[in-house]
């Protein structure tokens, strides 16, 4: 093939996007849809518990709308990182409603189900070898961390896809892979040159997101010998040169570099040309294959369980220094947990976050100031979820009614609910952010081909 044209519908299965755009990728001539359906930019609850973040419908909506397009065109679709985390059970979750799209609009399609869950005991055997090694910021891993993980995924690159795709699966639903492999393994199959093929398929990992409509739709990167070609499918959305370098920034280190398990892209000579008004083409983009290949390992675990109550204050007296407030009620928390509960420092923990006033910068915020309105959330954390709930009914009457340092009267808070304590459940944390060395790219991962039952 002189050239591959690879179809991105949207930045993650289960988001959406007007199926006319994927009709337009076909016209165009499509000769592959790839899509994303998992990240780790939620946090780590959806890897420690296997829990997928999007919902069952929209997942089965998106997919009739792949399914039935790629089944008309004849050309092949690719999930990666299914069920949000790409755990075992995430690709059998998508699996089965995959099952079911297909049941219904009598397709007869062969599946592929790629693995990348791993083995605790053979991990440990990695480390012990000395072939595990830490990402920053983390540090030198110990097998009690690894045995404490609920689950662990390695990050895929393109090779069992392709390893898939020669079997003949039609239908490749993947666990945990890196973004880009999605994207790469169909057009490195076919012969092209990595550099264009790891850019483009760097720029396409989140559909529309490097157009002037991000919400339009996805697009379709065209990679030849020399570069490639980025075009929206919606006609109203636009790629221009700066929308398509910035996509460099996006999730890199590096805006000049990006690893994959079997080297590294190098995009400081390409070159980024507006073909037209709509359409980009890039130019001069590299690949250095490493000495080494290596998966990224992932890994989450139980921190304690959590509670969380919430209140705001629109008083002006509190919130002229809402600081002094936040430090009184840490104070007298801590105090009365002692007092009533009996509980020491170290057996519960909580956090006091000030949304509208600090919450999400800290000591990074510009402005300056007393805000007008500040959310308060409580969340406790302790070893059972019965411990949390008490510390947080403790601070209840302080969520309530606390009054600043000098004031001489209880104000009024405001309570969103009832109750005010919301059980949330275990807590997670990543504790893996490592890579091991491979001997063979498809070595920690297995692939499953189903017969085609659908008929």
């Amino acid at each position: 093939m002189k050239s591959v044209r690879v179809l991105s519908p949207g930045g993650m299965l289960g988001a959406g996007w007007d199926h006319a755009t994927v009709e337009r990728g076909i016209a165009l001539g499509a000769d592959v849809i790839s899509i994303d359906a998992g990240s780790t930019d939620s946090g780590p609850y959806y890897l420690g518990s296997a829990t997928p973040k999007t919902a069952a419908k929209a997942v089965a909506r998106d997919l009739r709308s792949l399914l039935t397009a790629a089944s008309g065109a004849g050309i092949p679709v690719i999930v990666g990182s299914c069920g949000t985390s790409g755990t075992d059970s995430g690709v059998d979750w998508v699996a089965g409603i995959a099952a079911e799209v297909m049941a219904e609009e009598g397709l007869d399609l062969t599946v592929a189900k790629i693995y990348s869950e791993q083995n605790a005991a053979e991990l440990k055997e990695c480390l012990n070898a000395g072939r595990i090694h830490p990402l920053p910021p983390l540090g030198e891993l110990r097998a009690e961390t690894i045995e404490s993980c609920t689950h662990i995924v390695g990050a895929m690159g393109h090779e069992p896809i392709v390893e898939a795709l020669r079997a003949g699966a039609q239908v490749v639903l993947a666990g945990r892979a890196t973004d880009t492999a999605v994207a790469a393994a169909y057009p490195l199959m076919k012969g092209m040159p990595p550099g264009p093929t790891w850019h483009a398929s760097k720029i396409i990992e989140c559909g529309g997101q490097c157009t002037s409509n991000p919400r339009a739709g996805g697009v379709l990167a065209t990679i030849d010998a020399e570069g490639f070609t980025i075009e929206p499918l919606d006609p109203t959305a636009a790629c221009t040169p700066i929308l398509v370098a910035a996509h460099m920034l996006y999730e890199t280190v590096n805006p000049f570099e990006m690893r994959e398990p079997d080297g590294t892209l190098d995009v400081r000579d390409a070159q980024y040309i507006a073909v037209d008004d709509r359409i980009v083409r890039v130019e001069g983009s590299k690949f250095h294959v490493a000495d080494q290949y290596t998966i990224k390992l992932e890994g989450a675990r139980i921190t304690g369980y959590e509670t969380m109550s919430f209140t705001a204050i629109r008083d002006p007296l509190i919130l002229a220094d809402i600081d002094a407030w936040a430090d009184l009620m840490r104070t007298m928390l801590a105090q009365r947990v002692g007092q009533t509960l009996g509980l020491a420092a170290d057996e519960y923990a909580f956090d006091l976050r000030l949304y509208g006033h600090n919450a999400v910068l800290d000591d990074l915020e510009p402005e300056s100031g007393p805000p007008r309105e500040v959310g308060v959330m409580l969340l406790v954390n302790a070893s059972d979820q019965a411990t949390a709930t008490a510390v947080a009914k403790v601070a209840n009457p302080m969520m309530l009614h606390l009054p600043a340092p000098a004031m001489d009267y209880l104000p009024s808070l405001a309570f969103p609910s009832s109750p005010a304590e919301a059980e949330r459940g275990a807590a997670y944390e990543f504790v893996l952010n490592h890579v091991v060395d491979c001997d063979s790219p498809t070595s920690l991962f297995r692939i499953e081909i189903e017969e085609k039952t659908h008929a």
